[in-house]
């Protein structure tokens, strides 16, 4: 089990060390900076608080701080949305008691399963815990990759994303796309600290990945809402995707995603000949792909 504690300390070093001194409005006091970012005195002023008090907090002690406090290391560490709803998620959790149950299966359900495949001419998906691909619909497996041919364990966001050559290849901005998801991955698992299935991913992925081991250590959080995809499509090329996720009633852990085409353009036009292509050959997506050219 991960410790909340330790977790929050780290996360705090970090935010300190990216914190840019000259922004924060404190006067220069002369002496040399040998490291980057703010002093812990400094973030101590700035958040109103004792620097022991803050010391005992980047060091893992168990403190669990007020609201008032949090709200002032928010300001203090200038924390983007993402940053602010991992240290809020954090706190909560090095504040609350053990949890001794293991987390329930995740499973979609029939109707929303029917509201993916009825998207014919936009990709779609469901993500749930640590980034597990629940669901799909064609036109996403003929974009991506045939997730449901894959092994379960395999059907995994950010573990596709790192350790799948296909996925190097298909995203243009893969660095961008597999460090959001590495993340995205920190922030869900804050949510479950004690998830083996969490643990068991983080610890399969920093063994075979150096990417993910230094943006893992790095300790940034992403929180995906929208944003845009640049492909290169082994069959119809380069094309850019956006998507909008919503978060779904019953288990907000289960997250759809719903990516569409600027009208009108080049991009729509390759996914309009992706979904006739992946929708006229027998045997779903993976047929498709193995009868696309030059495979």
């Amino acid at each position: 089990m991960t410790d909340p504690h330790r977790e929050l300390g780290e996360f705090l070093r970090r935010a300190r060390a990216r914190r840019n001194p000259e922004t924060t409005g404190l006067l220069p006091d002369g002496r040399i900076r040998r490291v980057p970012g703010l002093r812990r005195e400094e973030v101590a002023v700035l958040a109103g608080v004792s620097t022991d008090y803050y010391t005992r907090l980047e060091q893992g002690r168990s403190v669990t701080p007020s609201t008032q406090v949090v709200e002032a290391l928010i300001r203090a560490l200038d924390l983007d949305t993402a940053g602010e709803n991992y240290l809020r998620t954090l706190i909560s959790t090095a504040g609350a008691p053990v949890s001794r149950s293991r987390p329930s299966v995740q499973r979609v359900r029939p109707g929303l399963h029917r509201l993916l495949d009825s998207f014919s001419t936009q990709p779609a998906l469901i993500l749930g815990r640590r980034t597990d691909i629940l669901a799909s619909n064609a036109l996403a497996r003929a974009l991506f990759a045939d997730f449901e041919s894959m092994p379960a364990r395999s059907r995994n966001y950010a573990r596709w994303l790192l350790l799948d050559d296909d996925a190097r290849t298909l995203f243009r901005d893969w660095e961008e796309q597999a460090r959001n998801a590495v993340e995205a991955l920190r922030l869900d698992a804050a949510l479950t600290p004690d998830d083996k299935g969490t643990q068991q991913l983080v610890g399969e992925l920093s063994g075979a990945s150096g990417e993910f081991r230094q943006w893992w250590s790095a300790h940034r959080v992403h929180q995906r809402t929208h944003g845009t995809k640049r492909l290169n499509h082994p069959l119809v090329g380069e094309l850019d995707v956006h998507f909008e996720t919503l978060t779904l009633p019953g288990d907000t852990s289960q997250t759809l995603y719903i990516y569409t085409t600027e009208p009108g353009s080049a991009s729509e036009q390759s996914l309009s000949l992706l979904a006739s292509w992946a929708g006229s050959v027998p045997g779903g997506p993976q047929a498709a792909r193995e009868s696309w050219p030059n495979r």
